[in-house]
């Protein structure tokens, strides 16, 4: 950690996202040992009587939990102890090749203070009120930017890059949910989300995506899935072209596309899809939805994600095994409701109780992570391209596609002239994937370069945080649905009885006025 950041080097820092624990930054100065960086700085609640150093390290019961991971509870920080969960845990489920930990580089209290109040007006407004830049950390994790071409083989001055968050994208079929809970097995977490986000005002649109078309594995469900991000992004869908933001939201996010923004989407896409006015934007989808159909990536992470096989539901009880506590879920059960099936939890032994919550966490950083797509057009005829390539068959057109991975947080990249930006919540490494795909006519190229950023490890402690949320989102998703029920019931029996009375009049004896007119 010899290189040290002072005040005077705050200016060179720009804001490029956040998530729940972290701000990061990207390098817009003139420094080698920079360009081409990305800053990861840690937050802190403006809740907190006071502001905090960073975590010392693990605490006693997640050293239980990560007890057979290499070096990872003697870590002597919690960042150290971040950095090798990547490399001992997540790197070997998703692919180890071109692995990059990152460097711990000192930061002085004026360079962060420095940095904070730079990015202020640049923050969305809910997150300056939630959190601040914690000026008692004394370091930064600097990472590589792997999201973009690297420059010595990036040739063209275009390069559009598409951040995408696929988010969960299996039904859980867990004994362990309850009755009153089932309907978590047939509706997607994303969708029953939505209405608790809709009823915080979080989104002012429910979104009609569905994660289990783009995990599907059909071309025409993931080429839907693209379509309805792209109707409604929030903040799950993205675009950049050269690195600056042309679609989608910056920190906030952006519920739904109008017909302005679309057209201006439109004419912006005009140096990269060549098609006539009304068409550029749906041969993009097309190229996105292609790209992510061959890729495979989402093959790789969806195994990840299914290591959570009981659900929180489960998971929840075994957590209470671990930190040595009574079950607070069994006790607001009580006796009467209590299962059999949750009191089983409660006598295996404590091993089995650390895999089942070890699963679930790392499943859970696999819900969380985002990916993203790089495209520049291909010059007819260049075969010195190591990516893969991808035919648009409606435009004839061939393009350099790289796939780009992350897991939880959102961060931005700069790469020479052009900058890119991604959501996530804690990032630290990346990983470069080779995935084989079928060769197109013309080109050489043997496979798509796929790479997974952001691999944190989520803390023991917001297990309860995370059974909570469960409850509060399928709770209000099923009132939801019990009240459009209600609506739907109460509409038809005002339909018969509107038809029933309808028939009696048609029925009853006509009577005669006193002019003698039929009424």
């Amino acid at each position: 950690m010899e290189v040290a950041l002072e005040a005077k080097d705050a200016g060179e820092w720009v804001y490029r996202g956040e998530g729940a624990i972290n701000l990061v930054l990207a390098y817009n100065g003139s420094s080698p040992d920079f360009i081409g960086k990305v800053l990861r700085i840690q937050k802190v609640s403006r809740n907190e009587s006071h502001c905090e150093k960073c975590p010392l390290a693990l605490n006693m019961h997640e050293c239980l939990l990560w007890k057979e991971t290499k070096n990872l509870v003697s870590a002597p920080t919690r960042e150290i102890a971040e950095q090798l969960y990547v490399q001992h845990v997540m790197s070997p489920l998703l692919g180890s090749e071109h692995v990059d930990a990152g460097i711990r580089i000192l930061v002085s209290r004026e360079f962060l203070e420095a940095v904070e109040k730079n990015v202020h007006c640049q923050r969305p407004s809910w997150r300056v009120d939630a959190a601040m830049v914690n000026p008692l950390c004394d370091s930064a994790l600097l990472i590589s930017d792997h999201a973009f071409f690297p420059h010595g083989i990036l040739k063209e001055n275009i390069c559009v890059s598409v951040e995408i968050k696929p988010k969960c994208g299996f039904l859980p079929l867990s004994e362990f949910i309850a009755e009153g809970n089932t309907i978590k097995r047939s509706t997607t977490r994303f969708k029953m989300y939505q209405t608790l986000k809709l009823q915080q005002g979080k989104v002012s649109e429910i979104s009609t995506y569905d994660p289990l078309d783009i995990f599907s594995g059909s071309k025409d469900r993931v080429h839907k899935a693209v379509k309805d991000l792209f109707a409604t992004p929030q903040n799950n869908f993205r675009v950049f072209l050269n690195g600056s933001l042309i679609f989608g939201g910056l920190g906030g996010g952006v519920d739904s596309t109008s017909c302005m923004v679309g057209k201006a989407f439109e004419d912006v896409l005009k140096c990269i899809i060549w098609a006539e006015d009304g068409m550029r934007t749906i041969n993009f989808l097309e190229l996105v939805a292609e790209a992510i159909f061959r890729s495979g990536l989402l093959d790789r992470l969806l195994k990840v994600q299914k290591l959570d096989v009981v659900d929180i539901e489960g998971a929840i009880h075994a957590y209470y095994d671990i930190i040595s506590q009574p079950c607070m879920v069994c006790r607001e059960l009580g006796e009467g409701k209590l299962s059999e099936k949750y009191t089983s939890l409660h006598s295996i032994p404590l091993n089995e109780s650390l895999k089942i919550v070890r699963d679930f966490l790392i499943a859970a950083t696999g819900k969380d992570l985002s990916m993203m797509y790089c495209f520049r057009p291909r010059k007819t005829g260049d075969l010195e391209s190591p990516y893969g390539g991808v035919l648009l068959e409606s435009t004839n057109q061939s393009f350099d596609c790289k796939v780009v991975g992350w897991l939880g947080v959102r961060f931005g990249v700069r790469c020479g002239v052009w900058w890119f930006e991604v959501v996530a919540l804690m990032w630290q490494q990346l990983w470069c994937l080779r995935v084989p795909v079928e060769d197109e006519e013309e080109e050489e190229i043997d496979g798509f370069w796929a790479s997974f950023i952001d691999l944190d490890m989520k803390p023991l402690m917001k297990m309860e945080y995370y059974y909570e949320l469960d409850q509060q989102i399928v709770s209000c998703y099923s009132q939801k649905v019990k009240a459009q029920h209600k609506l739907e019931n109460a509409t038809s029996i005002a339909e018969v009885a509107n038809f029933d009375q309808s028939n009696v009049m048609e029925d009853a004896p006509h009577s005669r006025d006193t002019a003698g007119n039929w009424e």
